[in-house]
């Protein structure tokens, strides 16, 4: 993973490895649980004499998971777990960007017995590769992670052929600092949620929506740790932010630098390419702070998927929350603050999948769901038992002993 995308060693571990090894022995123990048939005794007392009823899980059959670059493990996982769980066969295209980790992970299940045929992995691009296995019609369900734009065209695909699609898309993720909050915690956990993975995650913090009392003291600190931070090559010791994964990727930062400008937006540090030393071989892009933030400029709308992280300034509670709401996106906010009341009415009214208090946007509990609302994603989620509500049909099972017809649930003819 540190060769193929860039991470730091111990992000790796941290962020993927213990996370994973964690869902397979929760979910591996809590399996009879969560697949049991449920007995659901008839309201009527009477009709419970001569009649019962049952729900049961069926897998569906056949399940592609599609999966994205900037987690390369964990992100399929979180799906292939439960589609296997469920009784599914899975289909896995990992990123034309992570291949050979997609072949390890093949090598692994192998490795521990799985039958052949029933996890199988299919490489190359989404073109030539992934949209014929949305389309192929031995794939009963479509468990996709990545862009909005490639998501909306599967989300459309599949309602025309009728499969079972789910969606991780992308976000826009706020971190709410309220004028009560303890500020220094609040600027390490935006600075890591925002600069970790070198900002190429779903769940990044790409905004900061800051009471005005504290703006300019977190701002300073802020950019204090994005200035401290050792950028190099993931395998090496003490790097803390890796590379971009391309060139491609590199440039659509770079094209945020130019909008940022345009829109009237500060930067407070970074903004361009790092350079000096071993990172002049590499897709190696500053840690970057916006100050001077609106919430309709395109920086505080869009999915930068860098380094980058914005300041918008507000009055209060109230405006905060309607700040982090007004984005196309709804995957994590969280909020700092000392006061239960406002944090008991962030929980409430912020509109995302996902809403932590005095923790940053990252680092989703394994036992959790995990997505979002509006283009984050389609209603599913990923982790957590929910997920095989995608992996899965509900079958209602009724059984009539009472030896006779009935012809309505309670029949007194």
């Amino acid at each position: 993973m540190s060769k193929e995308v860039g991470k730091p060693h111990a992000e790796v571990l941290s962020a993927e490895v213990f996370p994973v090894a964690q869902l397979i022995t929760l979910y591996a123990n809590r399996a009879a649980d969560v697949l049991a048939d449920r007995d659901l005794p008839l309201h009527n007392p009477l009709l419970r004499m001569t009649k019962a009823s049952r729900l049961v899980r069926q897998p569906f059959g056949v399940v592609s998971v599609v999966s994205s670059w900037n987690y390369p493990l964990a992100s399929p996982l979180s799906a292939i777990v439960f589609a296997l769980l469920a009784g599914n066969t899975v289909v896995f295209k990992p990123s034309e960007e992570t291949p050979e980790m997609g072949w390890h992970l093949a090598k692994l299940f192998e490795e521990v017995g799985l039958p052949a045929g029933v996890f199988n992995v299919v490489h190359g691009n989404g073109q030539n590769v992934g949209w014929p296995i949305v389309q192929h019609p031995g794939v009963d369900v479509v468990s996709f992670t990545g862009s909005n734009a490639v998501g909306a065209q599967i989300a459309t695909e599949g309602a025309r052929l009728g499969k079972r699609v789910s969606l991780e898309m992308g976000g826009k993720n706020g971190v709410i600092v309220m004028d009560d909050a303890d500020v220094t915690l609040a600027a390490n956990a935006i600075a890591w949620g925002a600069f970790g993975t070198t900002g190429q995650r779903c769940t990044a913090t790409s905004r900061v929506i800051v009471h005005e009392r504290i703006h300019d003291e977190l701002v300073k600190l802020v950019v204090q740790r994005a200035q401290a931070l050792k950028l190099g090559d993931g395998l090496n010791d003490g790097v803390e932010m890796g590379p971009v994964v391309n060139t491609k990727q590199m440039t659509r930062i770079g094209g945020y630098m130019d909008v940022a400008k345009r829109e009237g937006v500060t930067i407070a540090t970074g903004g361009s390419r790092a350079s000096g030393g071993e990172l002049e071989k590499g897709n190696f892009f500053q840690p970057t702070v916006f100050t001077g933030v609106q919430p309709g400029m395109r920086v505080a709308q869009e999915e930068i998927f860098g380094p980058v992280v914005g300041f918008l300034k507000v009055k209060n509670l109230e405006e905060a929350i309607e700040v982090n709401n007004g984005t196309p996106f709804g995957l994590s906010t969280s909020i700092f603050t000392q006061n239960v009341n406002a944090a008991f009415t962030a929980m409430r009214d912020l509109t995302t999948g996902i809403v932590y208090v005095n923790h940053g946007t990252t680092g989703a509990e394994t036992h959790l769901p995990f997505g979002g609302t509006r283009g984050t994603g389609n209603g599913h989620r990923e982790a957590g038992h929910t997920m095989l509500d995608a992996f899965t049909e509900w079958k209602s099972l009724y059984v009539d002993f009472s030896g006779k017809l009935q012809r309505a649930q309670i029949d007194n003819s």
